[in-house]
């Protein structure tokens, strides 16, 4: 029904290798000790981090705040990051037994080490996940998904000599199969971060250099938005994909915009004018796959199409911070406010070349007039609302995004997401992350219109979509510091806005009711 031909990612079924990761983890699982909690050695890194992994769509890079620092409290990203930081010290794999070290693999006799003094970082991280829909959508099932992500990255200065340089490159291998496109008639809110067609791609490829006393950052390469725009630090614990690049510009954008699982070319600059300010400012090519229909990756399956000849997007978002520094006292949050613009021709949601609604057996064809360009504007807060006494990032987050765009060529015109993280909410788990979230897609007035002219076109009644939602319970153990466990309840209220059941086509979709568990292992 939708007339955003092409803008989301669909999802694909793709023959692919399966990932041991998942019973590997229920191995480890099973041995490890109940009380075993360890503190996360590395923390969420920010944008130029060597070999920084990939972000909210999968796993956040998110940057957290004009200082770079990651706000007390803040849940941990969705899925460790690659490289970086994360480099285990030397002596560590005889100090520490395996559930107290950084990487499961520890410092592979002091290899890690070495070529981090020499300016090299490396990470390969695997994420699996079972989801199955016992109630509600087109058909009850359970799926196994999984991502391996892979990264390195460079300091120019200790190989080079480049004082301020970056070189970081990222890339997956996606498996399994996502229950969205299998079980929930494709809906809105897709239930995975992970949910993407099966293959091998190169994610990032970007050099960044640093200038004015770290004031400046010029970030130039294949990049991807949602790595450091339009994400909410507290909503990255959520497994659902609408909480990282939301719903909003993955079905808005042509593909879906430079996102999970395509980055495309561009440039972003972020300058620092003071402690709590930052101002991001991004151009990309306009669509990460290039025209067409059907499956975006498709049109790019490697993630090497490196193109330039599809108009430009365009992203600025300026953040505040507050309570930042490590002296503060006071509840640490970020505050964003951003706007974006792309170039490309947008589909018309209700009427065709001719002017006719696109469903009026009058009208010339039921294909949407092109409207020119397309934007967006969005707000977004991170506050700590409550921090346990004598902790530095123990207590109550909460988050909130509110987005908005033009309503005759978006399907999705009004967005609106928000949720509360408790970090050691349990006695003994100061390490562990409890969360509920809740958002809403709002199926614009003038789709909504197209479903109205269908429904008198076909002299029946037809279902008026109007809103799609989501709900989700989740809870984050850290059981070691390269191991996450995180079980999710998802109720998806209204699939698809509300579209009419195949099965039983004068009814629309039944709400679906979602059990998921994911695995993150850092080697």
């Amino acid at each position: 029904m939708s007339r955003q031909t092409g803008s989301r990612r669909t999802r694909g079924r793709r023959t692919g290798s399966r990932s041991t990761g998942a019973l590997v983890s229920l191995v480890l699982l099973l041995a490890a000790p109940a009380a075993a909690q360890t503190p996360r050695q590395a923390d969420r890194q920010t944008g130029g981090t060597p070999g920084a992994g990939p972000g909210s769509s999968p796993g956040a890079q998110a940057t957290p705040g004009p200082s770079e620092k990651t706000e007390p409290g803040a849940a941990e990203t969705r899925q460790a990051t690659p490289g970086g930081e994360s480099a285990v010290k030397p002596g560590e794999e005889g100090a520490k037994g395996i559930l107290d070290r950084s990487n499961l693999f520890g410092d592979l006799g002091g290899l890690r080490t070495r070529l981090s003094d020499r300016g090299v970082t490396f990470g390969l991280t695997e994420t699996s996940e079972v989801f199955g829909n016992p109630a509600g959508g087109v058909r009850q099932g359970v799926i196994y998904e999984g991502l391996t992500q892979f990264g390195i990255g460079v300091d120019t200065e200790k190989v080079f000599g480049l004082v301020g340089g970056t070189f970081n490159a990222t890339g997956y291998q996606i498996h399994g199969r996502g229950l969205s496109q299998n079980a929930l008639g494709n809906n809105l809110n897709t239930v995975s971060s992970l949910e993407a067609p099966r293959g091998t791609l190169l994610f990032e490829l970007w050099y960044e250099q640093v200038l004015l006393d770290k004031k400046l950052a010029i970030r130039v390469g294949q990049l991807a938005a949602d790595q450091e725009f339009m994400i909410s630090q507290y909503a990255g614990l959520f497994l659902n994909h609408t909480f990282g690049w939301s719903t909003f510009p993955s079905t808005d954008l042509p593909s879906g915009g430079p996102a999970f699982p395509l980055a495309t070319l561009g440039v972003r600059l972020k300058y620092i004018p003071r402690d709590d300010l930052s101002l991001l400012f991004g151009v990309f090519n306009g669509d990460p796959a290039g025209p067409g229909s059907g499956i975006p990756q498709d049109r790019d399956p490697s993630g090497t199409a490196f193109r330039l000849r599809d108009g430009v997007f365009i992203i600025a978002e300026a953040q505040y911070g507050v309570n930042q520094g490590d002296g503060s006292t006071g509840l640490p949050g970020t505050y964003k406010a951003g706007a974006y613009y792309d170039s490309q021709n947008a589909t018309d949601q209700l009427r065709n070349g001719s002017g006719p609604a696109l469903a009026d057996p009058t009208g010339t064809a039921a294909i949407g007039r092109n409207r020119r360009g397309n934007y967006g504007l969005y707000v977004s807060a991170d506050q700590l609302a409550y921090r346990e006494p004598g902790t530095k990032d123990q207590g109550l987050g909460v988050f909130g995004r509110i987005m908005g765009a033009p309503g005759d060529r978006n399907l999705v015109n009004f967005y609106f997401d928000a949720g509360v993280t408790y970090k050691g909410a349990i006695p003994g788990r100061n390490s562990d992350t409890l969360g509920l979230a809740f958002a809403l897609a709002r199926i614009s007035d003038t789709a909504s219109q197209f479903d109205a002219a269908t429904s008198r076109a076909t002299g029946g009644a037809y279902p008026i979509r109007r809103h799609e939602s989501v709900l989700e319970l989740a809870y984050q153990a850290q059981i070691a510091p390269w191991w996450q466990v995180q079980p999710t309840v998802q109720y998806v209220f209204n699939l698809n806005g509300g579209v009419p059941n195949p099965q039983q086509p004068l009814k629309r979709l039944p709400d679906a009711v979602v059990l998921g568990l994911r695995t993150v292992i850092t080697f």
